[in-house]
């Protein structure tokens, strides 16, 4: 199990390129892959980005490809997630999550593939 906890978020201005980071606690950090995922106001949770628990894979959905990295830090038990040009369309709360299974060949892309998530951390895209 683990706890998570987000930050870096707030309000921003379009073309800001602010990075999240989210902060892992417990010994098993290193076993699962992470999940970055945002929820906008009237919409579902949706996938952000996922990178594998060893690091070597990440995926991207298309709105956000080309213009933001998630990355790991298993010395620290973080995961970061490095938004560059924001939009407002981009505006939403971001939720880090952990894989629901560890040692996963692949990376999870919805909801049910996470078992643990963080409260979540407001950004806000001004025009």
């Amino acid at each position: 199990q683990a706890q998570l906890v987000e930050s870096g978020g707030g309000l921003v201005q379009a073309g800001d390129s602010p990075r999240l980071s989210c902060a892992a606690s417990g010994r098993t950090f290193r076993t699962y892959g992470m999940g970055w995922f945002r929820q906008a106001p009237g919409k579902e949770r949706e996938v952000v980005a996922g990178i594998k628990w060893n690091g070597l894979q990440t995926v991207y959905a298309d709105p956000v490809k080309e213009r933001f990295t998630i990355s790991r830090d298993n010395a620290k038990s973080t995961v970061f997630l490095q938004m560059n040009s924001l939009k407002p369309e981009d505006t939403a709360v971001y939720y880090c999550a952990t894989d629901s299974t560890p040692l996963s060949s692949g990376i999870g892309r919805n909801v049910p593939d996470y078992g643990y998530w963080g409260q979540g951390t407001q950004v806000t895209v001004s025009s």
